[in-house]
């Protein structure tokens, strides 16, 4: 999905043109892949205001990806808070996803960055659903793939770390040039993890499951969809899940910022139990989507206002 260019990026504190937000072609973080980033969103609410859904939680998620991999920021949790609000109304975005991006300037090459400046921007962009608007509604088809998710001693997976995300490009070219929508990815043990940039869930025999956080990012949305079943009377179980246990599954859908709540329909050519959304993933889909635009109020303590 190409991005739509907009106006101005926030840029180690100074907003520049976005054709000026350009960075050395000799940029640690280009090179080998350490640096860390959240994806965020902005939606519009019923009432015309517009705000940042979980604002707080994404950059304490930023903060931590940082500590994980040894980055010391340059600024507070609170600077940058207000810095994406900033970004937003800097660019006249009601709607639209957030990308803060922490990565070692240009200095030292090699394994071992020493003097690399840290680097901090954030970029706003339109961008709608992230699977397709249909794949919201019909629900996606999904294909285990044949590459591994990472372990959590080897690439520390709490962390949404830029490197790591090369395993998730392989997996995604992998099953969509054989036709299919979004990679499912197994663990090291052979059980479901995640897919390419989304956390998972099942539903049978009306109990929700998703695996535990061992191998899986500590998803915003995971938890948001957790506690929104729950307040629905919806038992929710973290527990490990095999690939068969999938394809016997009533339901499937998938969570994401990106991706919000979008159900799947197929997995490995076999139809997830009537090939359709089903009405407990109705059900989740609908309170988020209110959640997010503001039109359930309970929900409200997500909100941050532009």
């Amino acid at each position: 999905m190409a991005v739509e260019k907009t106006e101005r990026v926030w840029h180690n504190g100074a907003f520049v043109a976005w054709d000026e937000a350009n960075v050395h072609i000799l940029t640690h973080t280009l090179h080998y892949g350490l640096g860390v980033f959240e994806g965020i969103r902005c939606y519009r609410g019923a009432d015309g205001s517009s705000s940042v859904f979980r604002l707080r939680e994404h950059v304490e998620r930023l903060f931590g990806s940082a500590r994980i991999v040894e980055i010391e920021m340059p600024y507070g949790r609170e600077q940058i808070e207000t810095a994406i609000l900033e970004t937003l109304r800097a660019n006249r975005m009601s709607e639209g996803y957030i990308r803060p991006l922490v990565y070692l300037g240009a200095g030292a090459m090699g394994l071992l960055p020493k003097d690399n400046p840290t680097q901090v921007a954030i970029v706003v962009w339109p961008w709608g659903a992230y699977l397709g608007d249909e794949g919201l509604e019909r629900g996606i088809r999904a294909k285990v793939s044949s590459y591994t998710r990472h372990h959590p001693n080897v690439s520390l997976t709490k962390s949404k770390t830029c490197g790591d995300y090369v395993n998730s490009i392989l997996a995604k070219r992998e099953v969509t040039r054989m036709g299919y929508d979004e990679a499912i990815m197994l663990d090291t043990n052979g059980l479901v993890a995640e897919c390419s940039g989304e956390n998972i869930f099942i539903v049978r025999r009306g109990l929700l499951k998703t695996p535990p956080l061992v191998s899986v990012l500590e998803g915003i949305t995971r938890d948001s969809v957790i506690r929104i079943a729950r307040d629905k009377g919806i038992e929710v179980v973290e527990t490990p899940i095999t690939r068969d246990e999938v394809y016997c599954a009533d339901e499937m859908f998938l969570t994401g910022t990106a991706a919000e709540i979008t159900p799947v329909r197929e997995v490995d050519d076999r139809k997830i139990g009537a090939g359709s959304r089903g009405p407990i993933t109705r059900t989740i889909q609908t309170t988020f989507f209110d959640a997010v635009h503001g039109r359930d109020r309970k929900y409200d303590s997500w909100l941050t206002r532009v």
